[in-house]
C-alpha cells in the first residue's frame, strides 16, 4: 500500500497573532498544534512529513521537530521564499512576502513524488480527518483530488475576520467551485458576511461548506499548478501583495474540466488560532479531548 506524504504549510509569519504560531505551545506540556497534527498523521499511516517554512526560523523549527519525531516518520524541510519562482520572471524589488498557499505547496515539487495531503500548521483538524485522507490517498487510483470540507459556523473566530474557500458540490459529491472569500466575520446582527468587489457585503449561511486548506493531491498537482503559477506571475507578479491561493488553483482545474475533486466527509472537529485571543479557547478544547481519552496527557 502507498504511504502518502503530509505537506504542512508552516511558513506564515503570524502577523495577526503577533508571534510564530508554529512554535507556540497549546498542550499541557507545551505541545504545539503541529505536534498533534503529526501525531495524528503517524497514527493514520502517513510515511513522510514535508514542512514548508521560512529560512529565518528553519534552524530552530527543525531542531524542535527532529527532537520529537525523528525516527517515527520521515521529516523533510523546504523553505518558501519570495525568489523561489520559475526562471525568466523578474521580482518587484519592493515586494516582501512570498506568493501564497498554492506557491507554498509548489515549492515542495522536488521532494514529493507520491500522493500527498496538505494542511495548515495552525489548524487542528481532528484524528478522523487524517484517517479519511490517508485511506483516500492510499487507495484511490484515479487522478482525482479531494478536499475535506467543514461547516463555516465551526470555523469562525470571535476575535476578528478569517479567510475561507467556500465550496460548492454537485450530485456526485464532486466539487464544482471554490471561491476564496476574505475578511469573513459574524456581525452584530448574527449574520456572517464578507466584503465584495463592489464595496458592499455578501452573506454566507452557517452551514456553508468551506475549505480549511485540508487537501488530497496527486503528484500531477505540480505540473498543473506550475502552469497556473507562471500565468499568475505574468498577470499579477508585479503587484506587492498579490497571492496565489490553493482554492483558486483548484477552481481553475475544475472549471477547465482537467479533473474531478471529491468532497470528503469527516466527523472530526476543527479549530484554529488566528489571534492571541483564540489561544485560551484552543487550550480548553485540547484539554477536553485529552480528558475524553483522544490523546494522552503527555504526547511524547
Amino acid at each position: 500500500m502507498i504511504k502518502p506524504t503530509l505537506v504542512v504549510l508552516a511558513a506564515g509569519m503570524g502577523s495577526r497573532y503577533g508571534k510564530l504560531k508554529q512554535m507556540d505551545g497549546f498542550g499541557p506540556n507545551g505541545e504545539t498544534i503541529i505536534d498533534y497534527s503529526i501525531h495524528d498523521a503517524i497514527e493514520a499511516g502517513f510515511g513522510k512529513v514535508v514542512f514548508i517554512i521560512r529560512e529565518y526560523f528553519k534552524e530552530a523549527f527543525q531542531t524542535s521537530m527532529d527532537s520529537k519525531f525523528a525516527g517515527k516518520i520521515d521529516l523533510v524541510y523546504v523553505t518558501q521564499e519570495l525568489n523561489n519562482i520559475p526562471s525568466g520572471f523578474q521580482l518587484n524589488p519592493e515586494r516582501e512576502k512570498p506568493w501564497g498557499t498554492a506557491h507554498a505547496v509548489w515549492v515542495a515539487k522536488d521532494v514529493v513524488n507520491e500522493p500527498f495531503a496538505v494542511i495548515n500548521a495552525d489548524d487542528f483538524y481532528g484524528t478522523e480527518s487524517y484517517k479519511v485522507l490517508h485511506d483516500y490517498l492510499a487507495n484511490d487510483t484515479s487522478e482525482n483530488y479531494a478536499v475535506v470540507a467543514y461547516h463555516l459556523k465551526n470555523t469562525l473566530s470571535d476575535h476578528g475576520t478569517v479567510n475561507r474557500g467556500v465550496c460548492y458540490s454537485d450530485e456526485n459529491n464532486h466539487l464544482t467551485k471554490v471561491v476564496e472569500c476574505t475578511k469573513i466575520q459574524r456581525e452584530a446582527d448574527g449574520i456572517v458576511r464578507f466584503p465584495n468587489e463592489n464595496g458592499g457585503k455578501d452573506e454566507l449561511k452557517d452551514n456553508t461548506l468551506v475549505s480549511m486548506n485540508m487537501w488530497a493531491f496527486k503528484p500531477s498537482y505540480f505540473e498543473h499548478v506550475n502552469e497556473q503559477f507562471e500565468e499568475f506571475l505574468k498577470t499579477a507578479g508585479h503587484e506587492l501583495k498579490s497571492e496565489f491561493y490553493i482554492p483558486s488553483a483548484v477552481d481553475k482545474l475544475i472549471g477547465d474540466k482537467v479533473l474531478n475533486v471529491d468532497v470528503l466527509d469527516t466527523d472530526s472537529s476543527w479549530f484554529g488560532v488566528t489571534y492571541q485571543e483564540d489561544k485560551p479557547i484552543v487550550i480548553e478544547k485540547l484539554n477536553a479531548l485529552i480528558s475524553a481519552g483522544a490523546y494522552p496527557q503527555k504526547l511524547f
